[in-house]
């Protein structure tokens, strides 16, 4: 399965977006970096940290640089404070209202974890009120996901715990500081074989600026704490 340019790609996306994985796969970095590349292309964007397990890596440690591109943020209560509980706060509903479909073009839900699909399962019928995205970030470089089939298996679990569907894979596969334009290269194969696998579209494979990028990848900024 062909993916279309990238940043194309990621900009034809329906409104509501949901961004999935399995811990560490990057997808924090993915969706923060969508909710900056639509506020950059004059959208009205916000952005849900919907992470109630793992606190550590969050939107919130980008909420400066977004609210600062115009992309409202919605955070759980307390977060990346002392008392961080893990509870999502009131305020998620309105997106999916009348209202908050007529203020902002894109929303964003940066989901937490295997566990997270849990949480996102409370909002499945609102999803499915109108068209979504589901994107599955995967990384073959990360231990219970690094063959094509242990991430088709882990979507599977993701599916059943949300009960929503995803619609398109994400290719992130990255080690870090250390990547390489070779390393990417190098997972092009397993993103393939993990479309294949889901009978999913690759909507386009990631990568961070200062790897040198090929044509159609989506290249990223670091708004995020960093992993190593």
């Amino acid at each position: 399965m062909k993916s279309q340019t990238g940043e194309r790609a990621a900009l034809g996306l329906p409104r509501l977006i949901a961004v999935v994985g399995h811990y560490g796969s990057g997808k924090t970095t993915v969706a923060v970096n969508l909710a900056m590349r639509y506020a950059e292309a004059g959208e009205r964007a916000a952005i849900v940290d919907f992470d109630i397990v793992n606190p550590y890596f969050r939107t919130a440690d980008a909420k400066g640089e977004l609210e600062a591109a115009g992309v409202y943020c919605v955070l759980p209560p307390l977060a990346n404070t002392n008392v961080d509980i893990p509870a999502l706060p009131g305020e998620i509903y309105s997106l999916f209202s009348a209202s908050g479909a007529a203020r902002f073009g894109r929303v964003i839900f940066d989901v937490g974890g295997d566990d997270g699909a849990i949480a996102l399962g409370a909002y499945r019928e609102y999803f499915y009120r109108e068209p979504y995205a589901m994107l599955y970030v995967v990384s073959m470089y990360r231990p219970l996901t690094a063959s094509p089939e242990d991430a088709a298996e882990l979507l599977r679990e993701i599916e059943a715990r949300s009960g929503l569907r995803a619609t398109h894979i994400v290719n992130n596969s990255s080690i870090g500081d250390e990547t390489a334009a070779d390393d990417v290269k190098a997972s092009l194969g397993y993103a393939r074989r993990v479309c294949e696998l889901c009978g999913l579209p690759l909507l386009f494979t990631s990568v961070m600026e200062g790897v040198c990028p090929r044509p159609g990848w989506f290249v990223m900024k670091n708004y995020t704490k960093r992993y190593f």
